[in-house]
C-alpha cells in the first residue's frame, strides 16, 4: 500500500529554485544532467545522486534472466506525482535543485531506467532527499512496469522493503 504524501503545489510552498521532472524514453547523460544542474550556481555544497538500472535476474521470480522491461505511466498524472514527491522532501529538508528523469517503453538489461539528483548547500539533505524521493517513486508514482522472461511477461508489483522504507519516513516525520 502506497503512502499518502502531503500535497503541495508546485508552484505554492515549494523553495528549491529548480525542479525539472522528465518522463522520456530516450536514455540520458548523467554527467551532462549533473553539470547542467550546477551551471552557474556556487553555493551547491553537495549534489546527491540515484541512478536506477535494469537489472538482468529478478530475484521476485526466481532469478529469471530478464530480457526486457516494459514501462508504462499515466502522462500528466506521473508527471504531478513526481512534483508532489518533490515538494514533499522540499519541505523537509533545505534544497536547491531537484531533478527527476525517468524512463518509459522498453528497456534491456543495464539499461537505465531513472535519476534523481538533489542539491543542497550541506550533504546530509541532499542524501536523505534523494533517498526519500526514490522511497515514495517506487511506491507512489504512476508507473507500470512488465518484465519478459523466457518463461513470459509479468506485472512488477511494489517490494514489500520500499513500502516499508516509505512507512518509515512517515514515522519520522511523526516523530518530529
Amino acid at each position: 500500500m502506497a503512502m499518502k504524501l502531503p500535497f503541495f503545489h508546485p508552484l505554492q510552498g515549494v523553495r528549491v529554485r529548480s525542479l525539472k521532472v522528465s518522463i522520456q524514453s530516450e536514455d540520458f547523460n548523467i554527467e551532462e544532467e549533473c553539470l547542467a544542474l550546477r551551471k552557474g550556481h556556487k553555493d551547491i555544497g553537495a549534489l546527491a545522486t540515484f541512478t536506477g538500472l535494469v537489472r538482468e535476474l529478478d530475484s521476485e521470480i526466481g532469478d529469471a534472466k530478464v530480457s526486457a522491461l516494459f514501462l508504462e505511466h499515466y502522462p500528466g498524472m506521473t508527471e504531478k506525482s513526481l512534483e508532489e514527491i518533490a515538494a514533499s522532501a522540499d519541505q523537509r529538508w533545505p534544497l536547491l535543485d531537484v531533478l527527476i528523469i525517468h524512463r518509459i517503453g522498453e528497456l534491456k538489461a543495464a539499461d537505465q531506467i531513472v535519476f534523481v539528483a538533489v542539491s543542497s548547500q550541506h550533504r546530509e539533505a541532499a542524501f536523505a532527499a534523494c533517498n526519500y524521493i526514490m522511497d515514495f517513486l517506487k511506491t507512489s508514482a504512476p508507473f507500470w512496469k512488465k518484465s519478459r522472461t523466457a518463461d513470459g511477461e509479468h506485472w512488477v508489483e511494489a517490494k514489500q522493503s520500499d513500502v516499508k522504507a516509505t512507512e518509515k519516513w512517515a514515522e519520522d516525520q511523526q516523530k518530529r
